[in-house]
């Protein structure tokens, strides 16, 4: 229920945006009306307009997802308030001047700076975020969560890496295979990469009364 709960922005910027293709004409009204005293110059292409209420959903399913956090009382986390910073100004960016970049850059960021957050708090002042986050459900000995940490440094990185590849590269000019791929590629990977390190570490893992 939580991995639902946190892909809530990426499930409905994906259904917007492919709402928004399927009836473009709509989209571009629906832009021109909530949006056209946002845009630099008041106009916008029937094109561009599924990608740009996209980007509005996932700005308001962010704001909406603290919001519902902060009414029952429960904490959130600093990463949800860096998704909410970055998706306001990269979305924002993409609005303002009506490009689709911005946006496609959002995820890299996200990862890049998730990526050095860790880096930083193990490197730099010796703790361990992974295992702070994870030791609740898990215990394992203290050299395995370390390996922990830079295995997520370096998914985190590498996950940066390939979203550009993807938005820049490979799907180059075809805005829609990249929200596909956002929305299926980037969230199946974590699936598979949370699995294969659960396989890995299950050799390692303690009882509560033998954790060190």
């Amino acid at each position: 229920m939580k991995f639902l709960f946190d892909l809530f922005p990426v499930i409905l910027f994906f259904i917007a945006y492919r709402l928004g293709v399927s009836h473009e004409e709509a989209a571009h009204a629906l832009a021109l009306q909530y949006m056209g005293g946002l845009v630099a110059g008041g106009n916008l292409t029937p094109e561009q307009a599924p990608i740009m209420v996209a980007t509005a959903v996932g700005v308001i399913a962010t704001v909406l997802q603290i919001g519902y956090l902060l009414v029952r009382g429960r904490k959130v986390d600093g990463m949800l308030w860096l998704s909410l910073a970055v998706i306001v100004v990269m979305g924002g960016a993409t609005i303002y001047f009506h490009d689709e970049n911005f946006i496609k850059w959002k995820p890299t960021i996200l990862y890049w700076a998730f990526a050095l957050a860790l880096l930083v708090a193990q490197v730099g002042f010796g703790k361990n975020l992974m295992r702070k986050a994870m030791e609740e459900q898990i215990k394992l000995p203290d050299g395995v969560w370390k390996r922990v940490g830079f295995a997520w440094i370096g998914f985190m990185a590498a996950m940066g890496v390939l979203n550009l590849v993807m938005a820049f590269v490979v799907f180059k000019g075809n805005t829609s295979a990249w929200v596909s791929f956002k929305m299926f590629g980037a969230t199946g990977l974590f699936f598979v990469f949370v699995i294969a390190q659960t396989l890995m570490l299950s050799k390692y893992m303690q009882e509560p009364e033998d954790a060190k």
